[in-house]
């Protein structure tokens, strides 16, 4: 347990204009993929100032945070998550008992979990009621703890897609979702969507171009934007500056969206040569989610736990995801760490970087996956993803050498965002 006194001493390091020198026994520089021995980091409000090698001795007025015993590394970053909600066998009937406010109370649990297992940054693919951009406005305002969440709002579908929220209801209360819920139908209808995304203050895109594994929908493969409609989708984000994330199982869904000029593809299970060769050629990045494939696979064998139409998706399609990364990978796809939390559980992220490194991949390139990688795919490598001066001060610290054992990344013992110190060791 911490101390009072340890804890108003640590904030007493995140005074305004002060310096807080962070020194490290060891730090992982994730573009060389090696140790560079103990480096002391002096932060000056929300950045990393100068790095230095070895612990001199600090300024008198300096705050001094003592890691001597620990690893440091950039905070890491999931590019797929879904922060305001968390998968159990009554995720189906709470869209029908949960009002906004439960839903947002919810999430800032989800929040706190996940910054403290290291993830100082996220990217949100699709919520309810705009909850996840409430969530980070609260955030960036100091009034909730948790990781810069860059959001999608409410994901985008056409009519019984993917992200249809009406699926599977009954036929009084199903209606006709428009554009305004996420849903469209015709290339009008998706520049309309993506404008309410700007609207609602959504940073990004989100469309499922293929049918999904949890929804209430037969297929989990088909394709379910025509060509004009995703072309349309991606031609309207850009002329508000956000990106587009494509969710495809599928295909044909995943060579709409490629050709379209869709930024991620997320998940990807049925990915072929063909996909691969098409998206190394446009650069598309891959967001894998291997988490997600394993949990509902593994979750389809209890029974109730899903609808009678989910469960012989997720036997089927989950259990693919690990065997596409890694053709992926070996094949020189661009990977960008994800792990769909929300369908996994919160604070369980870095499981991932096991299942990434069961396939060959060394632990340093699964690493560099979830900080200089994920820093590119938001457009904030001049920000993120190093522990570099003028880079936003989110460090977090473990024992051992992630680059040996990259599992020691699954109990984080410390973590600061921002400048902010939110976990300290226990001892």
């Amino acid at each position: 347990m911490r101390s009072i006194l340890s804890i108003l001493l640590l904030a007493l390091t995140t005074t305004a204009g002060a310096e807080t020198w962070v020194r490290c026994g060891d730090s992982v520089d994730v573009a060389e993929g090696a140790l560079t021995g103990p480096v002391t980091l002096v932060v000056v409000d929300d950045r990393i100032e100068r790095v230095v090698d070895g612990h001199p001795e600090a300024q008198a007025q300096a705050g001094i945070v003592d890691l001597s015993g620990l690893t440091c590394l950039p905070g890491l970053m999931d590019m797929h998550t879904h922060i305001t909600s968390q998968s159990s066998p009554s995720s189906y009937s709470k869209a029908f008992t949960r009002n906004e406010a439960d839903v947002a109370l919810e999430a800032t649990v989800y929040a706190r979990r996940t910054l403290e297992a290291g993830f100082t940054t996220v990217r949100d693919l699709g919520d309810s009621f705009n909850a996840s951009i409430a969530l980070r406005n609260a955030i960036d305002a100091g009034h909730v703890v948790g990781p810069r969440i860059f959001t999608s709002g409410k994901a985008l579908a056409t009519t019984g897609g993917h992200a249809d929220p009406t699926n599977g209801w009954r036929a009084d209360l199903m209606g006709a979702p428009t554009p305004r819920e996420g849903v469209l139908n015709g290339v009008a209808e998706a520049r309309e969507a993506v404008r309410q995304r700007y609207k609602d203050g959504a940073d990004l895109i989100k469309i499922t171009i293929t049918g999904g594994v949890l929804s209430v929908a037969k297929s989990g493969i088909a394709p379910q934007f025509r060509p004009d409609e995703v072309q349309a989708v991606i031609e309207t984000a850009e002329d508000y500056g956000m990106h587009v994330a494509a969710h495809a199982h599928g295909k044909e869904g995943m060579i709409r969206a490629i050709n379209a000029g869709i930024t991620s593809i997320e998940h990807g299970t049925m990915m072929d040569d063909e996909v691969i060769s098409l998206m190394k050629e446009r650069g598309t990045w891959y967001v894998p989610t291997i988490s997600a494939g394993k949990f509902v696979a593994e979750k389809a064998e209890i029974d109730g736990y899903f609808p009678a139409l989910v469960r012989p998706k997720a036997r089927t399609i989950g259990p693919m995801i690990q065997d596409t990364f890694e053709r992926a990978w070996k094949a020189g796809v661009r990977i960008a760490f994800g792990t769909d939390s929300g369908v996994s559980p919160h604070g369980d992220n870095a499981d991932e970087f096991v299942f990434m490194v069961e396939t060959g991949m060394s632990p340093a390139e699964a690493i560099r996956s979830a900080t200089l990688n994920a820093a590119e795919l938001l457009g904030v490598s001049d920000r993120a993803g190093r522990l570099a001066p003028g880079h936003w001060a989110d460090v977090i610290a473990v024992e051992g050498n992630p680059l040996a054992d990259v599992s020691t990344l699954g109990d984080v013992a410390f973590v600061m965002k921002a400048g902010h110190v939110h976990k300290t060791p226990s001892r």
